[in-house]
């Protein structure tokens, strides 16, 4: 797992490591691990500007512009407040022959040191925002000390006006926001200097499966003497006349999970076309573990929803079944829900405009978690996975491509499958996201796919995932 870690979270770590090293050696760590990335990641032949904020971010900023100049390079520096400012670092810069600055327009490299993990969401109006909005027009090359400066460290929000990252260098271990949307895509890649923390950080806020982490599907593999119900019954209720590919899309997700059997219920035409193209589908009802209710549902999904409610199972609730009106009993019904909506259905779920769960994707998700007692996995650029009383997950593979008709229909499926051959709703969510994101790469690297190559090319990334194959096809 990538562990993000909140702001008192790393404000205690610092504090101990502090009370074995003192304070100055722990922002010399940061200088010096923050100058070696400058070092390399710099273009050669700049002079680059270094936008220096109050506090300590300001002087790790300042402590490494300085080592920058004793290795030769020219260096501007260009402080928000002067009389704020690092009074160690700004000594430490000035003696190494930092020049100083009014403003960074004109330059072509930017370190932005302007505000650490100390700072409110947003920086308002001032010199800081009319130097983030030049940043945004001019588009110089950016690394960021700790954070982007204006993003949401704990939320992953950027509500205000705020710097974009080329790379940042975080201190100690992730923060929430350079793993969570939209404030995560800001940072560009982010790169964690050690500086000491790791042992006194304690449970994160946040995490991100990778490709290590495959032990989460073991209980879903079969042993030796499994047979096709020991393996985990799945049952579909999905698709209807106007959607019929809907059914198919989620049957062949299901497929390509570790459930030994199918069922489905549906329209009678569409229950004959997912038999057609997949005879190993058994049409009807009878005992399941786990159900998947919606995708591609019609006017009947209601009452497709109430019969999997009865069943007392893991049920994945997807498009259609996700209306409001009809999860009226689910708060009560005792049954273990895993929610799969997009931002605009959990928008309507929650009475919102689907821009208020954009701009706090995460909050939106815990309020819907806690209200159903749900597993949701909002989708998105970073899907989240939120249970009541466990960890975040987000997921950080895929590709934009997956953004295509039918491509949560797979997922839906996919996570039924798991679902079913056992796996807990909050691994099973964060596995099948994971997994369906790098089949989404592996159907056709940087091209365009189609919602039936992810699930044609699911089962090998499953056996990859399992095998540990999947670390060098990309660094998730």
């Amino acid at each position: 797992m990538r562990a993000a870690h909140d702001v008192a979270a790393i404000r205690a770590a610092e504090a101990a490591v502090a009370a074995e090293t003192g304070w100055d050696a722990l922002m010399q760590a940061a200088a010096d691990a923050l100058a070696g990335v400058l070092l390399d990641r710099l273009p050669p032949g700049q002079t680059p500007v270094f936008l220096v904020g109050p506090g300590n971010n300001g002087g790790d900023a300042l402590y490494a512009a300085a080592r920058l100049c004793e290795r030769g390079r020219e260096v501007d520096v260009c402080l928000l407040d002067p009389d704020r400012s690092h009074p160690g670092g700004l000594a430490a810069a000035r003696a190494a022959g930092a020049r100083e600055v009014a403003e960074p327009h004109g330059h072509a490299s930017v370190v932005d040191g302007l505000f650490g993990i100390g700072a409110r969401p947003g920086l308002g109006t001032g010199r800081a925002a009319d130097w983030a909005a030049w940043q945004a027009d001019a588009r110089p090359y950016t690394v960021a000390v700790d954070v982007p400066s204006g993003i949401g460290v704990d939320d992953g929000t950027a509500p205000g006006p705020h710097f974009v990252a080329d790379h940042t260098v975080t201190f100690g271990a992730l923060k929430p926001g350079l793993l969570l949307g939209p404030a995560a895509d800001l940072a560009g890649a982010v790169e964690v200097a050690d500086i000491g923390m790791g042992r006194h950080l304690g449970e994160p806020a946040v995490e991100a499966l990778t490709a290590d982490d495959h032990a989460l599907l073991a209980p879903a593999v079969p042993r030796g003497d499994a047979h096709k119900y020991t393996r985990g019954v799945l049952g579909i209720r999905a698709g209807s006349p106007a959607y019929p590919g809907a059914a198919r899309l989620c049957v062949a997700g299901a497929q390509a999970g570790p459930a030994g059997y199918g069922r489905f219920v549906g329209d009678p035409e569409v229950t004959r076309s997912v038999i057609d193209h997949a005879p190993e589908i058994v049409p009807g009802t009878g005992r399941v573990q786990a159900w998947v209710v919606g995708p591609g549902g019609g006017e009947d999904v209601g009452d497709h929803l109430a019969a999997a409610l009865a069943d007392g199972v893991p049920t994945v609730v997807d498009a259609a079944a996700l209306h409001p009106s009809r999860l009226a009993d689910a708060r009560t019904s005792g049954s273990v829900w895993v929610f799969t909506p997009h931002a605009g259905e959990l928008a309507a779920m929650l009475g919102l405009d689907r821009q208020q769960v954009e701009a706090d994707p995460w909050r939106h998700a815990r309020e819907a978690a806690q209200r159903w007692q749900a597993t949701v996995l909002l989708k998105g650029r970073r899907t989240l996975i939120v249970t009541p009383g466990q960890t975040t997950r987000v997921n950080l593979s895929g590709t934009a491509w997956l953004g295509t008709a039918g491509s949560g229909d797979v997922l839906s499926g996919f996570l039924g499958s798991l679902l079913a051959a056992g796996l807990v709703p909050h691994d099973a969510a964060a596995v099948a996201a994971f997994l369906h994101g790098a089949a989404g790469v592996r159907a056709n690297p940087g091209g365009p796919v189609s919602a039936s190559g992810v699930a044609a090319a699911l089962p090998a990334v499953v056996a990859d995932f399992l095998a540990g194959r999947l670390s060098g096809e990309r660094d998730w």
